[in-house]
């Protein structure tokens, strides 16, 4: 085994860029050097620590028993150092070419980041927006493995490590196709639900907010279809007599872009809303706080809903 003060320590960046890419050609493109550079540094890797790393495998590299157990401690050690540096180094958006990798849920994405681009184009020309999808199934892993700087979505409680703030109450709206029986006239929660109903899920989940208001009065909905992407929606409402319960921010851009009926919701929610979530190491990083504030500030700025409206979340 290697003796540390022995070893170019730079070696690990690729070492961790290969582990991550499980592709040397990715890696060198991550982080924007030649392929053949980054083999000779496996070369010397391999060397060093008398142990293959990464075996070639059809369409990438496999790491050995050694690689895997060394990924983790590597990774975090990295992004470990990076925060530090990121946290004591000055942020100016106007010279800036920092690149925000941010999670957010399909909802968080449709209504903060055109806003939050326009803001970037204007304040942070150089910098770039990165969007990984989230939800409440993979957002913690995400920010565990730095692969993200922060969430947004409709997220549960996180661990104490990471910080919470709470954005974007609103409420339910339900959409239809402008010459749907239900687009005029009395809309009750009966008539509503004797139609069949499109829910967007992106994790597969069959339940949503309305399931659970319904549920809890012993009632329930039939569903036409579970939908991944928010893109089919449209169609799928103008061509069926499908409806579709959704947050009202987003409903409202549907309805607009897609010529849909919009009708308030006579389902009763529970309360909920948007939270950006970020780990507490975070905190002190000048980039890191400013996307932060713009976020806020374009939250603030989001259209609120109407009165009489009940608050909602990101699932329907």
């Amino acid at each position: 085994m290697a003796d540390l003060s022995t070893l170019d320590l730079n070696l690990l960046r690729v070492f961790d860029a290969v582990a991550r890419e499980r592709h040397v050609t990715r890696a060198a493109q991550r982080l924007n050097l030649s392929q053949p550079a980054v083999s000779n540094a496996l070369a010397r890797l391999r060397a060093a620590l008398n142990d293959e790393l990464f075996l070639r495998r059809p369409g990438g590299v496999e790491p050995t028993e050694l690689a895997l157990a060394l990924a983790g401690p590597v990774a975090e050690v990295l992004d470990r150092l990076r925060d530090t540096l990121a946290a004591h180094a000055p942020f100016d958006p106007a010279t800036s070419d920092r690149v925000f990798t941010l999670a957010l849920s399909e909802y968080a994405e449709a209504v903060l980041a055109p806003a939050l681009l326009e803001r970037m184009a204007k304040e942070a020309p150089g910098c770039l927006l990165a969007v990984r999808h989230a939800d409440r199934t993979n957002w913690q892993a995400l920010l565990d493995r730095g692969e993200a700087e922060l969430a947004i979505g409709v997220l549960p409680e996180p661990p104490a490590i990471y910080t919470r703030m709470r954005l974007l109450p609103e409420g339910f709206l339900t959409l239809m196709r402008p010459d749907h029986p239900l687009a005029k006239g009395m809309l009750d929660e009966d008539r509503l639900i004797a139609f069949p109903h499109l829910l967007h899920s992106p994790n597969g989940s069959r339940d949503g907010a309305v399931d659970a208001a319904l549920a809890a009065r012993g009632k329930k909905r039939r569903l036409g279809a579970v939908v991944a992407h928010l893109s089919a929606v449209p169609e799928i409402l103008l061509r069926t007599d499908m409806v579709m319960t959704l947050s009202a921010r987003l409903a409202r851009l549907l309805s607009a872009a897609h010529g849909l009926a919009l009708r308030e919701s006579p389902f009763g929610m529970r309360h909920t809303r948007l939270s950006m979530i970020f780990h507490r190491r975070l905190e002190g990083d000048a980039g890191h706080a400013w996307v932060r504030r713009t976020i806020l500030a374009i939250a603030r700025d989001v259209p609120a809903v109407e009165v009489g409206e009940t608050s909602p979340g990101d699932d329907d």
